[in-house]
């Protein structure tokens, strides 16, 4: 595995991060924190293979981030279906449940 090609790749998920940020729907900024979430799980995988392959510290950091967007994959539908049913909106500038 060459660091460079994993590196690039990442690299590539990771301008998921300007769709996140300008996106205006709730189901794509979820996405795009799902492939940011990848993108740094692959960087945490390749560098621990790559400088300390006797010890799974990236490994396991990347087990406990796989699971932080597991529970995110779960909750965050829920939650947009949830403001989709009282507002009739998935947008996200019309999301202001808390001015109530």
């Amino acid at each position: 595995m060459i660091l460079e090609y994993v590196l690039v790749l990442s690299a590539f998920y990771f301008l998921s991060e300007f769709r996140l940020v300008t996106s205006q729907n709730l189901v794509r900024a979820l996405m795009c924190l799902e492939l940011l979430l990848n993108a740094v799980n692959l960087n945490f995988v390749t560098f621990s293979d790559f400088f300390d392959s006797h010890q799974l510290k990236g490994n396991i950091f990347s087990i406990f981030v796989i699971a932080i967007a597991a529970a995110e994959a779960a909750i965050g539908p829920a939650i947009v279906s949830s403001i989709y049913r009282n507002r009739k909106s998935n947008r996200i500038n019309q999301s202001n449940l808390l001015n109530k």
